[in-house]
């Protein structure tokens, strides 16, 4: 494992807990057959075999495990750790299909890089975006207010079933959304509810979502 304070210049960044670790194999496997950038963990709590999983296969391992934040609610601050000048942050449970390794070139200075979740937009009315897959170039100031709010709003009664996805959605207006979101291509991250609405453009990241999702990855171990 490369030296944890060694800043990338490009790199893609993960992380979970031990109540997730059992799909890091199979994420890991998916991920290096189709990709040739650095990989970044961050440990939000791993169990020594899923440490020593992560150890054999990432560039570097960022200790999550005494921050405040809980859950999925440290994925922002990960992204905002991660030592690298651009960097996609990936769920464990996205499915890299294709080589992701162009997704640097489509990063903006000052935003964040995400995909549509179209399924959540019919649903809410509004446009959401997924976080799942998320780039974005240096740390901009909407990641920051992303963790600081991650932060200020675990603990309300609202978030207290739902994760960094709807802070970010809370925080934003649809105006704002303009200023720091820069929309992927959805082929960067095509969710689980996109295949029953007929989905059959291209798929470079398949995101299997939600508890179905989840059988279908031990499906496929």
């Amino acid at each position: 494992m490369a030296n944890p304070t060694k800043l990338y210049d490009e790199a893609f960044v993960t992380g979970c807990d031990s109540a997730h670790e059992w799909m890091l194999s199979w994420f890991l496997k998916n991920f290096k057959k189709h990709c040739t950038k650095p990989l970044i963990f961050a440990d939000f709590g791993l169990s020594d075999v899923g440490r020593a999983i992560v150890r054999e296969n990432v560039h570097a391992i960022m200790d999550l495990t005494e921050v405040e934040e809980r859950g999925w609610f440290k994925k922002p601050l990960s992204m905002l750790k991660c030592p690298s000048k651009k960097t996609v942050w990936i769920d464990t449970d996205c499915e890299v299909k294709d080589n992701i390794d162009g997704i640097f070139d489509l990063l903006e200075p000052n935003k964040l890089a995400m995909v549509e979740d179209k399924p959540w937009s019919w649903r809410r009315g509004h446009l959401w975006h997924n976080s799942g897959v998320v780039g974005f170039i240096d740390k901009p100031i909407i990641l920051r207010q992303w963790v600081g709010a991650t932060k200020q709003w675990q603990n309300k009664e609202e978030f207290k079933y739902i994760g960094d996805q709807e802070v970010l959605d809370k925080l934003l207006s649809p105006i704002t959304k303009i200023s720091y979101i820069r929309d992927l291509p959805n082929e960067w991250n095509v969710l689980r509810l996109q295949l029953k609405d007929g989905y059959s453009g291209k798929t470079r990241i398949m995101h299997w979502t939600g508890e179905k999702g989840k059988d279908q990855i031990r499906s496929m171990l």
